[in-house]
């Protein structure tokens, strides 16, 4: 889900793969490829996202009908069951584009050997900062 996003504890890219049908970030633990359930990590990533998105649960919501143009209780309906399950949708990939975007803004996720996130890297923009906790 966040391939190209995802850095090991001293600020290297972590590399992506496959074991069987399942998706690995691949950690250089010094000289030993470790290969992370890719769904693990992106779950507790998923999970802090929630975190702060529920802590501004009505700002969230506001600002995502404004962006939709829509206010109508059905929109902020699916809206909310979206944002309540936001962590179960680790099998959706990220698209591209928004990966690229993040990854010009400088979002980045570090995990350690073990696959723990004990980071996020998130962009400087005060309206895009998790900081605020």
């Amino acid at each position: 889900m966040f391939e190209g996003l995802v850095f090991d504890e001293f600020g290297r890219p972590v590399e992506t793969g496959w074991v069987g049908p399942d998706a690995c970030y691949i950690v250089d633990d010094a000289g030993f490829l470790r290969h992370i359930d890719a769904a693990e990590v992106d779950r507790q990533v998923l999970r802090m996202f929630k975190e702060q998105v529920m802590a501004e649960k009505d700002m969230a919501l506001r600002a995502m009908l404004e962006l939709l143009g829509k206010d109508d209780i059905f929109t902020k309906t699916a809206l909310e069951y979206q944002l309540a399950h936001m962590d179960e949708q680790v099998d959706q990939p990220l698209p591209p584009q928004a990966r690229a975007w993040l990854q010009s803004l400088g979002f980045k996720i570090i995990i350690d050997v073990q696959g723990q996130v004990i980071g996020i890297e998130v962009p400087q923009d005060p309206g895009l900062s998790m900081d605020d906790e």
